[in-house]
């Protein structure tokens, strides 16, 4: 089980790191080669088009929850019976999904003012973009029980090959011209690779699986949809969260206002994205826990999720405070005035959300949806409303407050407590046993970094920006390998 636990860590690290490095290349190639309106543009239609993934209507994380604890149990015949009836709600919504991207092509001249882009290219656009949901709405069914059988390292492997397959198309096929749509048909023969190496495998992972309709069951529904309700709550507040800043910075301002703050929110995403994987790990580990009654094995897991999120979500946010204009003009070869705040911003609102989203995965792999996902879909509507209040007079930085401070009313006072409660876990176990044992490495941390930008200050290459990331990663874990030493020392003594 340990062993399981640390494969699919380092596979899903391991699929980040390469994603970072895709990235590194492709922004920057992407911006320079379509500029910053046409880039902000297609993010916003992408943030537009990242709606439709409601269209799950919460299915992805009901499938590998139920899957994972009726594997638990080797009760196959549950699992089938799960697999099909997700199968036909996606069929279904399939056919809606393509059904309204045809008509949303059609009134495209009339939803928004596309500047010097054609009509044609962007019906052409939505159309791909409709067409790469619905293959990886339906993928998700054979991915999702991937996933519930903790194969994380599969799914993270045929993520990584449509990854690199996506940088390889983008540098051969790109061109200033038809540039959108190129981006679409990219995205569209890449999650096609992606889903057709969920569907080659799946199988042989779980000889058992089968696709008939005797295994359509309405008490499954039954069963499944009240999950699903929940976490389809759950997954539109992340949508709220994640995409709406960017289509209310379009609409606001224009869409080349996107990029300044997408170049920090990007930012953000690849620093603490390793860390949210811990939660996504532990959702269908917590569901086989729970499964088999071994809640102390839990609290322990929960205990060593919640400090490594705390210390390296912290630990980046004062890495990012001193160094944060550097690694973007080192990326970008330019930087935007507002970028470093914003990603300081954004990433200060990280050191609880992070920790956080690991006891949610935790929760859901247990059963306990419902209050979570109200108060996270709370935390977004506040994000809105604050947004909408700020972005005004403050601009940009009005946006990532928005975003920032629900964090903290919602997670910290509401749905911390009510976490630790449901795991048994006391407050001040989780403040002696979580927090302080991070505290001495994030002061060394610091300490380093406050020496380094006053005494060496960095120019904005990558040869500088890495030799001090190293250091300062050097610093994080030697100080906390001894402080850890030296904690078991006084226990023992």
């Amino acid at each position: 089980m340990k062993y399981k636990l640390k494969i699919n860590l380092l596979a899903s690290w391991g699929h980040h790191g390469i994603n970072i490095l895709i990235g590194l290349v492709l922004m920057p190639f992407v911006l320079n080669t379509v500029g910053d309106s046409s880039y902000g543009l297609w993010l916003f239609i992408c943030s537009i088009a990242g709606y439709s993934g409601l269209m799950n209507l919460g299915f992805g994380n009901t499938i590998c929850r139920f899957v994972a604890h009726h594997h638990a149990k080797d009760e196959i015949n549950e699992v089938n019976r799960v697999v099909n009836v997700v199968a036909v709600i996606y069929l279904l919504m399939s056919g809606v999904l393509v059904a309204a991207a045809g008509v949303l092509a059609w009134l495209a001249p009339y939803l928004y003012d596309w500047g010097g882009t054609s009509v044609t290219e962007i019906r052409w656009v939505i159309v791909l973009l409709g067409l790469n949901v619905v293959v990886g709405l339906l993928g998700s069914v054979f991915g999702g029980v991937i996933v519930g059988l903790q194969r994380f390292d599969l799914e993270r492997g045929f993520q990584t090959v449509a990854g690199i397959g996506r940088l390889v198309l983008t540098l051969v096929l790109l061109q200033k011209e038809h540039a959108l749509a190129t981006l679409a048909l990219i995205f569209l023969l890449t999650t096609l690779i992606e889903n057709v190496g969920y569907l080659a495998v799946v199988f042989r992972q779980l000889p058992g699986l089968k696709l008939h309709w005797r295994f359509f069951d309405l008490a499954t529904l039954k069963k499944c949809g009240g999950f699903s309700m929940y976490s389809l709550l759950d997954f539109f507040a992340y949508k709220l969260i994640e995409a709406t800043d960017t289509v209310v910075i379009g609409f606001a301002f224009g869409t080349s206002y996107i990029v300044p703050y997408y170049v920090a929110h990007r930012l953000m995403t690849f620093i603490v994205q390793p860390l949210q994987m811990v939660g996504n790990v532990l959702m269908p580990r917590g569901a086989e826990l729970g499964a088999q009654d071994l809640d102390h094995r839990l609290r322990v897991l929960v205990q060593k999720g919640l400090g490594l999120s705390f210390l390296l979500t912290a630990g980046v946010t004062i890495g990012a405070y001193f160094f944060g204009d550097q690694i973007v003009q080192a990326w970008l070869g330019h930087s935007y005035s507002e970028t470093h705040l914003l990603l300081v911003v954004l990433l200060t609102a990280q050191i609880l959300a992070t920790p956080m989203r690991v006891l949610r995965g935790v929760l859901f792999g247990m059963g306990h949806v419902e209050v979570p996902s109200v108060l996270y879909f709370t935390e977004a509507v506040a994000n809105i409303g604050l947004t909408l209040l700020l972005i005004k007079p403050l601009g940009l930085l009005g946006v990532a407050l928005g975003t920032a401070i629900p964090v903290f009313a919602v997670e910290l006072f509401a749905f911390l407590p009510y976490a630790l409660k449901k795991l048994d876990f006391p407050l001040r176990q989780f403040a002696t046993q979580v927090l302080l044992p991070q505290l001495p490495a994030l002061l060394a941390l610091w300490l380093y970094s406050l020496a380094v930008s006053f005494r060496w200050p960095i120019g904005a290459a990558w040869l500088p920006v890495l030799l001090v990331s190293g250091g300062g990663g050097t610093v994080l874990c030697l100080t906390w390998l001894a402080s850890r030493r030296a904690a078991r020392h006084w226990r023992a003594a």
